[in-house]
This record gives C-alpha cells, structure tokens and sequence, in this order.
C-alpha cells in the first residue's frame, strides 16, 4: 500500500508541476463535457487526467455540502476501428471540504458526526461511441454513444452513490468558416439512474449538451459548453437523481507534442455546484497496436 502511494503522489506531483509551468491548452474534449461526433484514428489512444476545484457542491441523499476538489480526473480513449472508439473515465480521489450537514440523512454516513472533511473514490464509466455519418455539405455528422456507470465509490463516504446507470445519447457536429474554424455538437440521450434511497426504483433521465470549440489561431482554441441532465418525472426527483446543469468557458492550447486545457465553470441549476474551475493535460499516442481488418 506505501508503493501503491507513491506512485499516486509522484503521477500528481508531475501533473501539477506541468500544469504550473504551462502557458499553453488544446484538446478535442477537455475541458468540455460534451462528446464531439469524431473518433480517434485506429490503433491510437488518448489519455487525459485533470484536476478539478468545485465550490458549493451539493449531494442531498447524503445531506452535505461543501468544496469539492477532484484529483485524477482521468480519461482514456482508445480507438478501435475508423467509426469506433472505446473509452474509460473516472476519478482518482474526491475531498469533500465539509460545509453543512444535515442530522437526518438518507443515506447513512460513516464517518464521525462533526468531521469537516471526507474523501472517496469516483465512479468510473465505460463506454462505445460510434460514428455513423460523416459532416456534408449542408447536413451534420452523426454518431451514437452508449455506456455504464459502474458502482465504484462507497456511498457512507457521502460523495458517491455507488450504483450502476446506463446512458445513451445521439451525437450531431458541424463544422463552419474556412477550415472548419468553429466546431459545433451537441449530445441528446437518456440516462437510466437507480435511485438511490428507494427500492426497486429508477430515474430516466434527459441528458443534454451543446457546445463550440473556435479556433483563433493554430495553438488556441476557445471552449464553451452547457451540459446537464433533466429529471423526467413529475414533481420532485428522488434522491441522488437531481436536475443537474452547467455552463463551462474556457481554453484549450496546443504545445510541445501535448495539449492543456483550463476552463471555468457555472451551476445552472439549484443542485449544481456554484463554480468552479478545471486544469487538464491530454496525450494523443502514436499508433500503438494495428486494429483486426
């Protein structure tokens, strides 16, 4: 377990001391959550990690509040065929800087009553996106992205709920001015999350996105997204299954054979966090292994 940390510190340590000392930030993803229609060249991989910083974060089945703060928000991509990409997403480690807690929760805590701070590791996702249609002329790419949230975190540590929900979305991109310079998508889909705090109960939820990546020159690009999921049910949503919505801005610059990005972030909705902002850093391999013909 002592190696085990080491390594985890070193990986941070390294991240951080790169993301201080870049000027530069590019990506095709980060720092957007919404996905674009394009995949990546078979054989090759992409590999992202983050930090994020989130203030008035909100998780009501657990009843507390507070500053969130993201370590090892990763990604790995991996594309398998031209129209067919595999990725991995999660987060390392999640500290909760403990503002309020409720004195009833719904979801039992573990920790010990008055403790200002707790941590936990993220839920991670595995998901296919496949590219169906290529951008013409006056009709936009499309493609279809599905996938599973995989259960785990450890729902007493009051971050996580430690379920499994299923998610698919339709993807639509156009690309406009001279060489594509703004890249325009959007995500449309359902997400199936399992309530957390009632039995044999489910949330079918809308998930949304829409965002443009406007390239000003060959290393910047400005990113802009809102993002989020709508309950679909009347009335209230049930416990850890809340509207959820956010407006990201920010930038991606490309130098010395990587690409860093950094963005700003804007809760839209009462559960949302209030603000935020996130650093990343994301490597695209060279062709790694020759995908079956």
């Amino acid at each position: 377990m002592p190696h085990t940390q080491s390594i985890f510190t070193r990986i941070i340590f390294a991240l951080a001391l790169t993301l201080g000392c870049a000027v530069y930030v590019h990506a095709q993803q980060r720092p957007l959550l919404t996905e674009d229609v394009d995949v990546l060249p078979p054989g090759t991989l992409r590999i992202q990690a983050g930090i994020d910083f989130v203030q008035d974060a909100k998780f009501p089945a657990s009843g507390l509040t507070g500053d969130l703060t993201r370590i090892g928000v990763i990604g790995i991509n991996v594309g398998l065929s031209p129209n067919v990409e595999f990725q991995i997403r999660g987060v390392l480690q999640n500290f909760l800087s403990i503002n309020t807690a409720s004195l009833n929760p719904a979801i039992r805590r573990g920790f010990a009553p008055g403790s200002n701070s707790t941590n936990d590791t993220g839920d991670f996702s595995l998901a296919t996106k496949i590219k169906l249609r290529n951008e013409t002329r006056r009709g936009p790419s499309l493609g279809f992205r599905f996938g599973v949230e995989l259960p785990n975190s450890n729902e007493t540590r009051g971050i996580g709920l430690n379920q499994t929900n299923a998610f698919g979305t339709i993807l639509f991109g156009k690309k406009f001015g001279h060489d594509g310079r703004l890249n325009t998508f959007g995500n449309l889909g359902l997400g199936i999350f399992a309530a957390p705090t009632a039995a044999f109960s489910q949330n079918d939820m809308l998930l949304y996105g829409v965002a443009g990546i406007l390239r000003l020159n060959r290393q910047i690009n400005l990113a802009g997204e809102v993002n989020g999921r709508a309950n679909t049910r009347s009335g209230r949503a049930p416990l850890g299954t809340e509207s959820l919505s956010e407006g990201r801005l920010g930038l991606q610059i490309k130098a010395a054979g990587m690409r860093f990005d950094v963005a700003g972030t804007a809760g839209l909705t009462h559960f949302s966090p209030r603000s935020g902002i996130t650093f990343g850093v994301t490597y695209d391999t060279p062709s790694v292994f020759a995908p079956v013909k």
